[in-house]
């Protein structure tokens, strides 16, 4: 065919050197972003996904990633809820229209941590959130109170049916600010896969071994750098960039 095995063999001798390059850069970018995917590290590196995911399927690299296991949560009895979903087939346009809540279970050193946050579903940012030794209304009810003062109210905030978002403080208290209550149907995390999607990668990105931190003060404050991590540097890949600089943006357009 007119190919000299020479050339032949100097091209393939400069596409495993530029191959094995790109795979240490692929690296460095895992190992502050370990539970990034072929999508971001390539957003990150700003090249092509298709020649990320062949050097990391070439050398057999792969993101750390929780599996979503979408579990019939068990009926404590509670009644349904009269709030209806909301945001089922929304796409909001800006910010501070649609809210999304939810509170997630940390364990360490034989104690239970909880974590409560609420994100605005158009920049994908975590606007509050709270942590508690205890799951009550008061938890959920702090972490809204500190995404209203981080960015005001929304229009809607979204729940699942837990008792703490049923209960008549927390339903009678987002009702007093004119803000809609909206719900998930009955043991259906997917109707609020949002959260359930954030939560899966920060506990990721917490890092697995939550023994590692000797004081209780450590974990928590690994906790908010976790979040802050998330909302200014993490890439997500609908926005193609971290929710912080994806709202800043938006804003710089309007």
């Amino acid at each position: 065919m007119g190919i000299s095995r020479r050339n032949l063999y100097t091209d393939n001798l400069r596409q495993g050197t530029k191959d094995s390059a790109l795979k240490e850069q692929i690296l460095k970018i895992l190992e502050t972003n370990p539970s990034y995917g072929h999508r971001r590290v390539a957003l990150a590196l700003e090249i092509g996904k298709k020649r990320v995911r062949r050097v990391m399927k070439l050398f057999g690299i792969k993101p750390y990633k929780r599996k979503a296991r979408w579990t019939k949560k068990k009926d404590w009895g509670n009644p349904l809820s009269k709030f209806p979903n909301l945001i089922k087939g929304s796409c909001p346009i800006k910010p501070r229209v649609y809210f999304a809540g939810d509170f997630t279970r940390l364990a360490w050193n034989q104690r239970i941590i909880y974590l409560a946050t609420f994100m605005d579903l158009f920049t994908r940012e975590i606007v509050g959130w709270s942590i508690s030794t205890r799951h009550t209304t008061e938890l959920v009810l702090e972490a809204f109170l500190d995404a209203i003062k981080t960015v005001g109210k929304p229009v809607v905030a979204h729940t699942d049916q837990g008792a703490e978002y049923n209960s008549k403080d927390y339903t009678n208290f987002l009702e007093g600010l004119g803000i809609q209550v909206s719900m998930s149907a009955k043991a259906s995390p997917w109707e609020n896969g949002y959260q359930e999607s954030f939560y899966d990668n920060f506990k990721t990105d917490l890092g697995l071994e939550f023994e590692r931190f000797e004081t209780i003060g450590e974990f928590v404050e690994a906790i908010h750098k976790t979040i802050n991590y998330y909302n200014h540097e993490r890439i997500h890949t609908k926005l193609k960039t971290s929710p912080v600089k994806f709202k800043a943006k938006f804003l710089s357009r309007v």
